[in-house]
């Protein structure tokens, strides 16, 4: 094996356990969201980056919003994965107020660009 191999091929072992590592950090690291409180509704923003609306699951549990997403990696004919950093798989959740007091049935959500809004309406 020639030394130019041998330090490709060490190069390829480095990325590839940076990516599982950078990826698993992404799947254990919450969504980012954002709670507000209107006056008939509570919105909830999360921020969900290349999903699409099958992607997603939405919930209403003891109080709070959870959202699971299942992503997929599109293929690339004539590439590569070297660097696999964006999670597969991300969870959020959002707490409401204590005193929140929501129609979760009623509730809606949409998805816009990246950006997931949950919106309870009050009782």
């Amino acid at each position: 094996m020639r030394f130019e191999s041998v330090g490709r091929s060490v190069g390829n072992a480095v990325l590839s356990r940076l990516g599982r590592a950078a990826s698993r950090v992404s799947e254990e690291t919450p969504l980012p969201v954002d709670v507000l409180e209107g006056e008939d509704e509570y919105l909830v923003v999360f921020d969900v980056p290349g999903v699409e609306p099958g992607d997603v699951q939405v919930g209403y549990v003891d109080g709070a919003v959870e959202v699971r997403l299942d992503r997929f990696r599109d293929p690339h004919p004539g590439f590569e994965m070297r660097y696999p950093g964006r999670a597969l798989a991300l969870d959020g959740r959002a707490d409401l107020p204590d005193d929140a007091d929501v129609d979760a049935d009623a509730a809606r959500a949409e998805l816009t660009n990246g950006t997931l809004r949950v919106f309870l309406p009050k009782v």
